[in-house]
């Protein structure tokens, strides 16, 4: 087995032309798949590049084409499974591109947003894909100067800085908004997280207050459970606070379904029934909802499909379609046994 002379320097390209006695230029083409070198030449020189242990710099290769080969990508959360799905989705639609992602984790905040962009944008991305349609005035200054494809997603926004794919998270409340009222359910909470903190869940609360007043419903009573991201504890906790009384309310209707999970063991230990004493409903489908006993009446969106269609989109602007896409995928409302 040959093995690098100086183990304590990175092995080079020169080293691995030096091995195979090949010139350098010959080693590049073939480790960047250049079909003009013979096949067999280009197993060699891969073989003895991973012998050596050496990895092809893309830095020169970007400089030369302007081209970095990554697509970066913001979402609020890793931890949250919608948003690990769309990633999945996207991950998975792009195999085979030669395109890497490179992933930055928002926290729900757009001044954070904004210093993540800025630092993406140093590694000259090919596009952006930025999770929701709100952003601070020096995000978009930052993307409309950087002249990229860039992609929002689980949104529709009113001023889109190009591409959409999303849904309205408002309008996504109208069906559960009717459900409940014809249950007889006319006294509504919503909980959810401070509305500065959460954009998505604010725009679902704004969809509960329409909805409700367009059926002649009582004002919407609001409910904080804090920042974002609200969790099942939040939702347990806001419930908690409240005690008994939270039944005076005819249906909680929850943010996500974690939130609304939370809520409905408070529920149990004050001794409620759902739905005979209060109805609750959740958001998002999560396996939480599914597998909960009762099953948690909730909204489907469809995460793995927004990260494909976005991937789609992205095929076609390098394909040179520039022309801005707007995707609504939707969402659905599931009646479950909380309602």
């Amino acid at each position: 087995m040959t093995t690098n002379p100086d183990s304590t320097r990175r092995v080079t390209m020169r080293d691995v032309a030096r091995a195979v006695d090949m010139s350098p230029m010959t080693v590049s083409r073939a480790l960047r798949g250049d079909e003009t070198v013979n096949p067999k030449t280009r197993a060699t020189i891969r073989d003895k590049a991973a012998e050596l242990g050496y990895v092809y710099d893309t830095t020169a290769q970007a400089f030369r084409t302007q081209k970095s080969g990554f697509v970066a990508v913001t979402l609020p959360s890793i931890n949250n499974a919608n948003f690990a799905e769309t990633f999945r989705g996207l991950t998975d639609a792009l195999a085979g591109s030669g395109l890497q992602l490179l992933l930055g984790s928002t926290g729900y905040s757009v001044e954070k947003e904004e210093q993540l962009v800025g630092q993406l944008l140093t590694r000259n991305p090919e596009a952006l894909i930025l999770t929701g349609g709100h952003h601070t005035d020096e995000t978009r200054k930052l993307l409309g100067a950087a002249r990229i494809p860039v992609i929002e997603i689980w949104d529709l926004p009113d001023a889109p800085l190009g591409h959409v794919v999303g849904f309205s998270n408002a309008d996504a409340m109208a069906d559960t908004v009717a459900h409940l009222a014809s249950k007889g359910h006319r006294k509504l909470a919503f909980l959810g997280a401070s509305a500065v903190s959460d954009w998505r869940g604010a725009a679902r609360r704004d969809g509960v207050i329409a909805a409700a007043a367009k059926l002649g419903l009582p004002p919407v009573t609001m409910i904080d459970a804090g920042q974002a991201p609200v969790s099942m504890r939040d939702g347990a906790q806001a419930v908690a606070a409240i005690g008994p009384s939270i039944a005076d309310f005819d249906a909680l209707v929850c943010v996500s379904d974690p939130v609304a999970f939370g809520a409905l063991n408070a529920c149990r230990r004050l001794g409620l029934d759902v739905p005979g004493d209060l109805a609750i409903t959740g958001f998002g489908q999560f396996d939480v909802a599914m597998v909960s006993h009762p099953r948690i009446t909730t909204v489907a969106v469809h995460a793995n499909e927004i990260g494909a269609r976005a991937a789609d989109v992205l095929r076609d602007v390098f394909a040179g379609n520039n022309a801005p896409q707007v995707i609504d995928v939707g969402s659905e409302f599931q009646p479950g046994e909380t309602s």
